[in-house]
């Protein structure tokens, strides 16, 4: 019986498949979740031109409600307020995206932090950035305290007050 030869690429791919299975079911056996942030190895330059980059990508990611993206640039302090997977459920049913974002600039600040300016349709806003364990991380409750506030309500709560209907 003759063998069935198959192309190189087809080869190529079953492989990938066969090694996406094989992460995917040690990393349910090590206990992550679909909702767990992805671990990055790779450093962001401490340069304010990468922080500028970042900003933009991480209002880009806000805007179009890609919240798991945002929530995977907060720093720990941020994360201490609400899990990755109760912020992207809230944002999933209360959608909260206020329009497009422009980064106009960055500056130092006090104690480590960065200021980064911005508008979104002509309201002039600012975030606060700093610098932890090689990788630039958002500071939501210099940021944006009320929103501190609000991820601590329950979620019924929390929907009330956003003006939000959710469907569950």
């Amino acid at each position: 019986m003759p063998r069935l030869r198959l192309h190189p690429v087809a080869n190529f791919a079953a492989a990938a498949v066969t090694g996406l299975l094989t992460v995917n079911y040690a990393a349910i056996n090590a206990g992550a979740t679909p909702t767990s942030p992805p671990t990055h190895t790779m450093s962001d330059p401490e340069t304010r031109q990468a922080l500028l980059d970042i900003a933009v990508q991480f209002n880009n990611n806000y805007a179009a409600n890609r919240d798991g993206l945002v929530y995977d640039r907060w720093d720990a302090r941020s994360r201490s307020v609400i899990t990755r997977a109760q912020y992207i459920r809230r944002h999933a049913e209360c959608p909260s995206a206020p329009g497009r974002a422009v980064v106009e600039g960055a500056s130092r600040a006090a104690n480590g932090y960065w200021r980064v300016r911005y508008s979104i349709s002509g309201t002039q806003l600012t975030d606060y950035w700093h610098y932890e364990h090689g990788r630039w991380r958002f500071d939501l409750e210099r940021s944006n305290p009320n929103a501190v506030k609000l991820y601590q309500l329950p979620f019924t709560s929390y929907a009330t007050a956003v003006g939000c209907t959710p469907s569950h």
